[in-house]
């Protein structure tokens, strides 16, 4: 799966074509599916452009995407993050989680207090969990939760700045998650992408390794060559061009 992450937390400072409005996500979205992209991780916006995880809105952008899918003939994974950015209210959250509908999966971030209680709410309401996972340390939180095998996907998402200020090459830690990965006996699918710099090199990890993978307003506006991208389409265009020459066969002289 390539997935497209057109917003993020962010705002049009980020980038002046970053979707906002519901109708410029499905705008946006339009031309990513047409791209190639066949996942999309949403940070649902309210009318004001506010992050928000509150029903009636998630089951409102849900619906109008899978509507978007449906006419272009296209079967999309419709992914959410449960970020307690958004509700700090633990209660609060998990009662709007429970409303949630036409959502394939979330996003659960192993660095917030009390994921466990997120995770068992997602499973109650039918929405597969995507294990937010950012440093190799947190996999011991993560099997000590006993949700590892309940787990629709992994995400290994990795940025070299905070929280955790990861050592050594993209390539390294990826290697470092993964081999942790095997040895916790996690057999589910596998998302790898980075943030800023790390980005690009991640995509071609993810390629290599036959993982899923993310580009977006949200990991980067930036191009692998660092011009910045015209639009979220532009990205999911980079990377399938990446994908085709990472899986290109190499030619022998005779």
């Amino acid at each position: 799966m390539l997935q497209v992450t057109p917003t993020g937390p962010y705002d049009k400072s980020r980038h002046a074509r970053l979707p906002l409005t519901l109708d410029e996500l499905l705008a946006d979205l339009r031309e990513c599916f047409l791209a190639g992209a066949d996942g999309v991780h949403l940070h649902v916006r309210d009318e004001a452009g506010a992050e928000t995880l509150e029903p009636a809105r998630v089951n409102l952008v849900a619906a109008r995407v899978r509507e978007l899918a449906g006419e272009l003939s296209l079967p999309v994974e419709i992914g959410l993050t449960t970020g307690a950015w958004i509700c700090p209210d633990l209660t609060d959250r998990l009662a709007m989680i429970r409303e949630w509908e036409g959502v394939d999966c979330a996003t659960v971030n192993l660095s917030e207090d009390r994921f466990e209680q997120v995770m068992q709410t997602l499973l109650d309401a039918g929405v597969g969990i995507d294990v937010g996972l950012w440093a190799p340390r947190e996999l011991k939180l993560l099997v000590a939760s006993g949700y590892l095998p309940a787990a629709q996907r992994v995400s290994i998402e990795l940025d070299p700045g905070e929280p955790y200020f990861l050592q050594g090459t993209p390539r390294e830690v990826a290697d470092r998650v993964n081999a942790a990965l095997d040895d916790a006996g996690s057999r589910c699918p596998r998302l790898t992408h980075g943030m800023n710099v790390w980005t690009w090199p991640l995509v071609e990890d993810a390629f290599r390794r036959g993982h899923d993978t993310r580009v977006g307003f949200e990991d980067s506006v930036l191009l692998p060559d660092g011009r910045t991208a015209g639009s979220n389409a532009g990205l999911v265009r980079a990377a399938l061009s990446l994908q085709k020459e990472i899986s290109a066969p190499v030619s022998k002289n005779e």
